[in-house]
């Protein structure tokens, strides 16, 4: 009975303990929720203009590239077979990989078979007609890898607000793509149930932040999540970002994802708080 009581004591700290714990492993930079249909700002918090790079958020724009050029044919297809040769980080992308898995488990070498087939006239042409970002795909400095490395803690870089713009484009089918290739694109992104009747689909992204110097510190990671939720005939536009300010073992894309989904009906609220853009 005492234990009992002792416990019921320590739960309270224990709980405040660990969200301090969290709170101080991954810092928010910007949380964005943006009406799709209408575009007026329902939160904004943070350095919602500060440009980081996409890591695998860029993997939306990259289906719609691939969709659009005949690449990628539906869900399913093409089906590429891993090899040896491949880099693969993660045990679970050394198997055949379609394009929803490849959206799915965030599987690199997937994305450079894309690239590689655009190539890097047409990859260009893409991000600039899409207004991607800074359009910058030189790459890592003097190592000519924009076309496999671009969009990895390397040139190309995007602002929380330009993902959410680029984002409400595509859900209302409205990029310098096709319209069929536009929705392939949105059925492979990742779907999640969230609280109070919500509908979420999501793309996670990370990657390591470089220092002053320009060296990446693998120490501390950088974390996204953006994508839109869905609630009857309501649907928000949302990009979180966030920056490690310790070291970490899981992905800081999959615990800003998971942060993100556990607040959001708290963020959103209601719309009466919307502000018109510009």
């Amino acid at each position: 009975m005492r234990s009992t009581k002792v416990m019921k004591r320590v739960a309270p700290f224990a709980a405040l303990l660990c969200s301090i714990s969290t709170a101080s492993l991954a810092a928010p930079v910007c949380t964005l929720l943006v009406d799709a249909d209408s575009g007026a700002v329902l939160r904004q918090d943070g350095r919602c203009d500060q440009r980081n790079s996409p890591a695998s958020t860029f993997k939306v724009a990259l289906s719609v590239m691939g969709y659009d050029a005949g690449i990628l044919t539906d869900a399913h297809s093409p089906v590429w077979p891993y090899r040896e040769e491949y880099k693969a980080w993660r045990e679970n992308w050394k198997t055949n990989v379609d394009p929803a898995s490849w959206m799915r488990d965030s599987v690199v070498w997937y994305s450079w078979g894309i690239t590689r087939a655009l190539g890097a006239q047409r990859l260009q042409q893409y991000v600039d007609l899409f207004s991607y970002g800074n359009r910058d795909l030189s790459g890592n400095a003097g190592k000519d890898d924009g076309l496999t490395h671009a969009w990895l803690s390397a040139s190309l870089q995007i602002s929380p607000i330009e993902e959410v713009v680029f984002l409400r484009r595509l859900l209302k089918l409205q990029l310098p793509a096709s319209a069929p290739a536009q929705e392939k694109a949105i059925a492979i992104i990742p779907r999640f149930a969230a609280a109070d009747g919500w509908t979420v689909q999501g793309k996670t992204g990370a990657g390591f932040q470089r220092g002053q110097d320009g060296v990446l510190d693998e120490d501390r990671q950088f974390g996204w999540f953006v994508g839109w939720a869905i609630k009857g005939d309501r649907r928000v536009v949302f990009a979180r970002l966030t920056k490690d300010e310790t070291k970490v073992a899981e992905s800081a894309g999959i615990r800003t994802r998971d942060l993100f989904l556990a607040e959001l009906p708290a963020l959103l609220g209601n719309f009466a708080g919307a502000q018109n853009p510009n």
